[in-house]
């Protein structure tokens, strides 16, 4: 069970790194380059930065426990 939710997590963990809008993700595809490259987050760009984040911690959680089991 915890290996599956490993994968789910990291599966949600790469698809919003892709979506990030700075860097060479998904965003720059399309051309939404990083003008300035420090810029406050604002509306779903805040939430991604805190949904990434979230993420990490629970795929960092379900390795260390797929470790221990």
């Amino acid at each position: 069970m915890i290996t599956v939710l490993q994968v789910i997590s990291a599966v949600i963990l790469t698809v919003l790194v892709l979506l990030q809008e700075r860097g060479s993700g998904l965003g720059a595809l399309g051309g939404g380059g990083a003008a300035a490259p420090y810029q406050t987050k604002r509306g779903i760009g805040k939430v991604m930065f805190w949904a990434t984040i979230v993420v990490a911690m629970l795929f960092a959680v379900f390795s260390v426990l797929n470790l221990a089991h």
